[in-house]
């Protein structure tokens, strides 16, 4: 009778897990509507050519920094009439040295002269880092 009652049972929960689950489809939304804003800035006006002098360019400049603190010592001068570039710059270099450059440019290519002042003096290296002093480790007996 235990068998009978045990074959219904079983019987019966197979017919009652026999339904298909129940899906349900994700809901459906309206695609947002988008519509772009009127331009606010205003077309642009009729492209002028730019007007360029008819004089060939003329001009002198110089300028130096002389800083004590940082031990800054440069300056630079130029000239220019037309085609004809000319001028020179110098720098305190940090081997004790005054490099000078003068330079010249008829408008047909760069022509430069390089030149040293002093004698470069190197001082002699000395490291400042001392590395810690080696301690042995502590001995201990051994039992």
């Amino acid at each position: 009778m235990s068998l009978k009652v045990i074959l219904v049972a079983c019987v019966a929960a197979v017919a009652l897990a026999d339904k298909a689950p129940v899906h349900h489809l994700p809901p459906v939304y309206n695609t947002p509507t988008y519509h772009a804003p009127e331009p606010v800035y205003h077309a642009p006006a009729h492209y002028k050519e730019p007007e360029y002098p008819t004089v060939p360019p003329k001009y002198n400049y110089n300028y130096g920094v002389a800083d004590g603190y940082s031990g800054a010592n440069f300056g630079h001068s130029e000239s220019r009439d037309g085609y004809k570039t000319e001028g020179s710059y110098s720098v305190d270099l940090p081997d004790g040295r005054k490099q000078t450059v003068k330079y010249v440019d008829n408008g047909d290519g760069l022509v430069a002269e390089v030149s040293y002042e002093g004698e470069a003096h190197y001082p002699e290296y000395k490291p400042t880092y001392k590395p810690a002093p080696y301690h042995a480790p502590p001995k201990y007996p051994v039992y």
